[in-house]
């Protein structure tokens, strides 16, 4: 991770620039009292009007500068802020896509869009207009209070301690919005995470009735968020009168000490006049001091936030010097493998061997542990016990590209982007897939006679999670993806349970005339699995029984008992 100082000190030379430009319109504002005491000191009390239009002139031009500095000061503030902005967050992205699975199985999606999102921008604003306004501040109060002393130390003692008041004040408030922030951006999260599921899942809602209880849920997480906000409201209204009563207080008060001065010592009008704009020019930062008291603390909290998604660490990684294949034929090989989830033991000596262009199939009752065997496989997660190998090279000896980029899915949950069909399929690959494989693609998988009756084929785009297709579309166009892949190991994870028997069957035939291509079949159903090479039923994360069709219907055993379920009204007393 990029601590924030580094991104600063990337664009220091736009800092530079923006903080010379706003010295400068500082250092325009102090010059600008000095002509106002010229004009009341020389101008009107010595009459000196030959000046008048030098002072004038002087003002005008101070204008006109301030103007030109002041905007180069915001823009390049802006600009510069903006770029570390769109790299934090293109940076913390790029974090979040290398974790693993387990961690997304820990974090909700809520919770991570608000890191994205809120976080960074709150660290934008931090290091943009608050920041410029911080070090604004720093500089102005200690030109103002360098041009007070310069006029009259005594007179200059009353904005001091005023100040140094408010910086007490501000450090106290600071700490007290601290946790608040922490807590508002956690109840942020888990609010958006809240919105993010019931939006994502409103059909569901719909079908059950259930909208009273997720508004219920919903206003229970956003009635703690207002209480939060509620919470950083008192602290901060508590405290700002007493920022406001200073400013306010503090020119009339300092008039008054200032005209004793002008009666009975040696200060005159004219200094008086300039002390008086001074002590204008030092209100508001004293204003401030409590806003970006509260703004600091929200964008530190958010950096904090920020800091714990960096401190989480991929539990899969590359070796340092991992094999890379010339060629992957697709033999794929476990040996022994073991694999747990917390306390909970999910596979157990896990043993078979696919030979390159051949089909396995698994079978088992659901939970038995059949998705985690292509989980593991695709190194989604790591096995305790026993290794895993591609072509007779231990999976984690290979690097992740490699062996991720040789194995085409279909998974039991399809997820299809808000896109066009063709980039479905392509998943952003257009410039490797060409229409063609594309579209044959889709032929093999039986989507082509369904897409191009959509109004704009294969253009059509589809809504999120591919809303506006019935489960067989989404699966058929799933399948389609990993067929344009043309990769050496292909997974079929229950993956034509949403389609007609016809259907299923045409894309079976399809894929048992592939040649060259390792074919892992899951399924509950029997038709999807017999002309398997071999097939293994696992029962309880065990591997109960092994062989092929037949093999395992003479056994008589689990499998056996699964055709039976499935096929034995079908059958006559002979073929049973």
């Amino acid at each position: 991770m990029k601590k924030l100082s580094t991104h600063i000190r990337e664009h220091l030379g736009a800092y530079l620039l923006a903080t010379f430009s706003l010295v400068t319109c500082t250092s325009l504002d102090m010059l600008s009292p000095q002509l106002t005491k010229s004009i009341i000191d020389d101008v009107i009390g010595k009459g000196e009007i030959n000046k008048l239009t030098y002072l004038l002139l002087g003002i005008l031009g101070i204008g006109i500068a301030r103007f030109i500095f002041g905007y180069i000061k915001e823009f390049v503030f802006d600009r510069t802020g903006a770029r570390i902005a769109a790299n934090m967050r293109s940076d913390l992205f790029k974090h979040v896509q290398k974790l693993s699975p387990e961690f997304f199985d820990r974090t909700g999606t809520g919770e991570l869009m608000s890191r994205v999102k809120d976080d960074i921008d709150r660290i934008w604003d931090g290091i943009t207009y608050v920041g410029m306004l911080v070090i604004e501040v720093v500089i102005h109060v200690s030109m103002v209070l360098f041009c007070m002393y310069r006029l009259n130390w005594k007179l200059a003692l009353l904005p001091t301690v005023c100040m140094i008041f408010c910086g007490f004040l501000a450090v106290y408030l600071e700490k007290k919005l601290d946790k608040v922030y922490e807590d508002i951006s956690d109840e942020n999260a888990k609010l958006n995470t809240v919105a993010e599921e019931n939006l994502g899942g409103v059909r569901t809602v719909k079908a059950f009735a259930r909208e009273k209880f997720e508004i219920k849920k919903f206003l229970s997480h956003n009635n703690r968020y207002y209480e939060l906000n509620m919470q950083q409201s008192k602290v901060f209204v508590k405290y700002h009168p007493l920022f406001s009563a200073i400013t306010k207080l503090l020119p009339l008060v300092v008039l008054l000490v200032g005209g004793y001065f002008v009666i009975y010592e040696d200060f005159s009008l004219g200094s008086l006049g300039a002390f008086v704009e001074y002590s204008n020019n030092i209100v508001w930062p004293m204003e401030m001091v409590g806003w970006l008291a509260n703004s600091v603390s929200s964008a530190f909290s958010s950096n904090k936030k920020i800091k714990k998604i960096y401190s989480e660490i991929p539990d899969i990684k590359e070796k340092e010097n991992p094999v890379v294949l010339p060629e992957v034929k697709g033999k794929v090989t476990f040996e022994g493998v073991g694999f747990k989830r917390g306390d909970r033991q999910i596979l157990s000596d896990i043993s078979f061997s696919v030979d390159a262009g051949t089909t396995l199939g698994i079978m088992g009752a659901t939970g038995s542990g059949k998705s985690s065997i292509t989980h593991l496989l695709m190194r989604l997660y790591d096995s305790q016990e026993g290794k895993i190998k591609l072509d007779d090279v231990d999976i984690k000896d290979l690097t992740l590209k490699q062996l991720r980029g040789s194995i085409s899915p279909v998974t039991q949950d399809v997820f299809l982007f808000s896109d066009t069909i063709s980039e479905n399929v392509s998943l952003g690959q257009k410039d490797v897939l060409t229409k063609d494989v594309m579209m044959q693609a889709c032929e093999d998988a039986q989507a082509s006679s369904f897409i191009e009756k959509l109004s704009d084929g294969y253009d059509t785009v589809i809504g999120e999670r591919g809303v506006g297709l019935s489960g067989g579309q989404k699966q058929r166009i799933s399948i389609a993806r990993a067929l344009s892949k043309k990769t050496p190991v292909l997974i079929l994870d229950d993956s034509t349970s949403a389609l007609d028997m016809e259907t299923e069957h045409a894309i079976w035939q399809t894929l048992n005339k592939m040649e060259g291509i390792t074919k892992l079949i899951i399924a509950h159903r029997i038709s999807a699995v017999r002309h398997a090479n071999q097939i293994i039923y696992l029962e309880d994360g065990r591997i109960a029984e092994q062989g092929t069709h037949e093999e395992l219907l003479a056994k008589k055993g689990l499998y056996y008992e699964t055709y039976m379920a499935q096929y034995g009204e079908f059958l006559t007393e002979s073929e049973v």
